[in-house]
Parts: C-alpha cells; sequence; structure tokens
C-alpha cells in the first residue's frame, strides 16, 4: 500500500481531464510552415523525407503520407517547418491532410451525430500493421484518456461495431479478412483510416504485398495521421465527428 502511495505522489494525477485542452510534451504534432521563405532553388526537405510527403511550390506537408520523423525540420536551413505539440489533426477528406503555410486545424464536421447520436462501437483491424498504432488505439480507453466516458467504445467483434477503424497499410493476406469484418457490420456503418501506413500506404505504400483496393471502394469518413497516431489525435477527430 505505502509503495502504491509513494507511486502516487511521485507520479500525481494520471487521468487527463479535458482531452481537448491536453498538449502532451515533446510529442511532434501537427507541424506549422512559417512564411520564412525557402532558399533559391532549395529542395532539402523534399529530398529528405522518406514519403514523399513534401512537395514544393507552394511548400506543403501532407499529414497522411508524414511519418513524423522530423527529419525535413532539421535538413531545412531556413527553418521554415517546425512540428508542433498541437493533436489536431484529423481530417473529414485527404484535402483536409495539407498543410499549407499559416494553415490553422480546422475541426471535422459533425457527420456521424445524425446517425449515432453521442455514442459509437467501433471494431478495430490490424491489416499489416508494425503494432504502434494499435497499442495507441489500446490506450485510448485506459486511464489517462478514458474514450469511454464519451460513449466510445471498442468491441470485439463486426456484428456488434458502428465503425471498422483501419490500420496498417493492408497487406494482400489480410485484404480479405478486412472486407469479411465491413461486410459483418450493420448497415449504417463507416470507416476510420487511422495512421501514414491506413491512409495512404505509408512507407509501404509501393510494396508488392500491399492490396488497398477496399479504401478504392469504402471511402473512410475520418482519417487520423500519425506514426503512430497519438491518443490524442484520435480522440480530436472522432469528437469532432460526433459533434461532442
Amino acid at each position: 500500500m505505502f509503495k502504491n502511495l509513494a507511486a502516487r505522489r511521485s507520479q500525481g494525477t494520471q487521468f487527463i481531464r479535458d482531452l481537448r485542452a491536453a498538449r502532451p510534451t515533446g510529442f511532434r504534432g501537427r507541424p506549422r510552415l512559417d512564411a520564412t521563405p525557402c532558399g533559391d532553388g532549395c529542395t532539402a526537405c523534399r529530398e529528405v523525407c522518406p514519403t514523399e510527403a513534401i512537395t514544393l511550390a507552394p511548400l506543403t506537408l501532407d499529414l497522411g503520407r508524414c511519418t513524423f520523423c522530423a527529419a525535413c525540420e532539421l535538413a531545412c536551413p531556413a527553418e521554415k517547418l517546425h512540428f508542433s505539440n498541437d493533436p489536431r489533426m484529423g481530417a473529414a477528406d485527404t484535402q483536409g491532410l495539407l498543410v499549407r503555410e499559416g494553415d490553422e486545424p480546422k475541426a471535422i464536421a459533425a457527420s456521424l451525430h445524425r446517425l449515432f447520436g453521442r455514442s459509437v462501437r467501433l471494431r478495430q483491424v490490424s491489416a499489416g500493421g508494425c503494432n504502434a498504432c494499435e497499442l495507441e488505439l489500446n490506450a485510448t480507453v485506459n486511464v489517462n484518456f478514458d474514450l469511454q466516458r464519451y460513449g466510445i467504445d471498442w468491441v470485439a467483434s463486426p456484428r456488434h461495431a458502428d465503425g471498422l477503424v483501419v490500420t496498417g497499410p493492408i497487406s494482400a493476406n489480410m485484404a480479405r479478412a478486412l472486407q469479411l469484418a465491413w461486410d459483418a457490420m450493420p448497415a449504417p456503418k463507416f470507416v476510420i483510416a487511422v495512421g501514414a501506413c491506413a491512409i495512404s500506404g505509408g512507407l509501404f505504400r509501393e510494396g508488392a504485398e500491399t492490396e488497398r483496393a477496399f479504401l478504392g471502394t469504402v471511402a473512410p469518413v475520418v482519417y487520423v495521421p500519425g506514426c503512430p497516431v497519438h491518443p490524442l489525435t484520435f480522440a480530436h477527430a472522432l469528437l469532432d465527428a460526433m459533434g461532442r
């Protein structure tokens, strides 16, 4: 008992009272592109990006491809790129994932509220992922984040789910399983793409063993970027979509 009390005194209160206001220290969140002009002919940030997430003229960073490695921030001689600790990065479409100079985070429209009200049940499928995003999603219902207090919970069977949460680049050997999970879900239903791998294929988008036809036929209603996705980023995106 005394050890538990000592740990509590040392760690403080782990429970996050207001997920909307939380800004984790040391977290690489939404990037900001300053007004500082790029050097003539400079392509340093684009050259070091492992997923081709950066385009130039105008400078644009695609959060759907970004792995948040910060190589671009370190390579930029003009110090134009900075990763903030802002977890608000979700979007309702791929265009909303594009960050340009001066852009500010925008809330996702409450597209799920009309059909599902204030409660949704989610089934997660790891479609060839490395388990990093999967571990972070598990953390959404721990004592720190407690997403269940908002009526959001995970279920074991797709037959009990409103939404299908996809992680991983979708490998060929998981494509059929993903489709089966979707087919088993009762209507109305929706898909959420979580992480760079699910959104764009990430580092594996050119891989011979990826099979991404599923997302070509079923468009996600929410895209949650990250590598891995932070629980707060997922919480912000889903609470926006639910109108909470």
